[in-house]
């Protein structure tokens, strides 16, 4: 074959070729519309849900011609913040409704019953509505929590249109609040040694969750009372060498925490407190009546000072190496 030949042949195979090519580009092009075409016919759009102000809501307008009043309060509170998106003002016109329910009903008959009132059903029902917004944080253990579980809801401590203290309580302060029920404690605060709560230094909550916890009465930090006391009181946490059994079990043996007429709310006077269970060991047991403590000519010298700790003043626990008499 001449040279001529070859040339001639050469570039109709690559005429050829090009041919190919763009056909097959042209065929690609051609379906990818047609499948469009076949995946776009759908079955028909779901129907839109109704506006809210068709199922039964009728605004915070038709709320508060009545209830005036009531409208102004919660403007005035967190809940009537329309600025932040978790809150009922949120919701454009149904701030009322968002709690109480849809009020159509209510508002064309005037039947009480056709709304929800908080201040007339349960206490558990009533938080029912709170906790679909406040599950969070410290409200988050509230189902099964001792409160809960004596029938008090958010409403017994909280108002949301006439809160009198701070978080919308119905008191002045906790302390107030609580003392409502808890006046045992309360009573406490007023003994020469107690907490710093009525100084305004800490308040109930400072150790109490209110709203529940993992740990016994209701405290707020770690697993026992003595987690809790050592949040604060971190030296006398431990762990030590020589443990001082009461110390380890919970500071509440020898202390009370709400307050006491003894010094460092000891619940007794050493060396009575301490006798509780030192009943016959090491020192010869002895019974403190009058003629030991004072009155008689030869009192005790056990009583004087610091009692018993004067000399075992390691007495929530020691590290030294002959420290298991706790005296250093």
């Amino acid at each position: 074959m001449t040279v001529g030949g070859s040339k001639l042949k050469s570039r109709v195979l690559l005429a050829l070729f090009a041919l190919a090519w763009v056909t097959a580009v042209a065929v690609s092009a051609a379906g990818r519309p047609a499948a469009a075409g076949r995946a776009a016919p759908q079955g028909p759009p779901p129907a839109s849900a109704p506006a809210a102000q068709t199922t039964g809501f009728v605004g915070d307008d038709t709320c508060t011609a009545c209830h005036e009043s009531e409208g102004k309060s919660l403007g005035a509170t967190p809940h009537g913040n329309a600025h932040n998106v978790r809150t009922p003002a949120a919701k454009t016109n149904q701030a009322c409704e968002t709690c109480h329910g849809a009020g159509r009903e209510h508002a064309e008959s005037g039947d009480k019953s056709k709304i929800r009132r908080f201040d007339a059903i349960a206490p558990r029902v009533a938080s029912e509505t709170c906790l679909a917004c406040h599950t969070r944080g410290s409200h988050a253990l509230w189902s099964g929590s001792q409160h809960d579980t004596r029938n008090l809801g958010c409403v017994t401590c909280h108002s949301v249109h006439a809160p009198v203290g701070p978080k919308q309580i119905k008191a002045s302060s906790e302390l107030t609040l609580c003392a409502s029920c808890h006046r045992d404690k309360i009573a406490k605060l007023d003994r020469s040694g107690h907490m710093p709560v009525r100084e305004g230094k800490m308040q109930c909550t400072t150790c109490h969750n209110p709203h529940g916890a993992t740990n016994v009465k209701l405290l707020r930090r770690g697993d026992s009372i003595a987690e809790t006391c050592t949040s604060c009181h971190a030296d006398k946490r431990g762990p030590y060498l020589w443990e001082h059994a009461p110390a380890r079990d919970g500071c509440t043996t020898c202390h009370d925490p709400h307050g006491s007429s003894n010094e460092r709310m000891l619940v007794s006077k050493p060396p009575i407190l301490c006798q509780r269970c030192h009943v016959g060991t090491r020192h010869p047991s002895t019974i403190y009546d009058a003629g030991l403590i004072g009155a008689g000519a030869t009192p005790s010298i056990r009583i004087y000072a610091r009692s018993c700790v004067t000399c075992h003043s390691a007495i929530h626990g020691s590290n030294h190496p002959s420290g298991q008499r706790f005296i250093r």
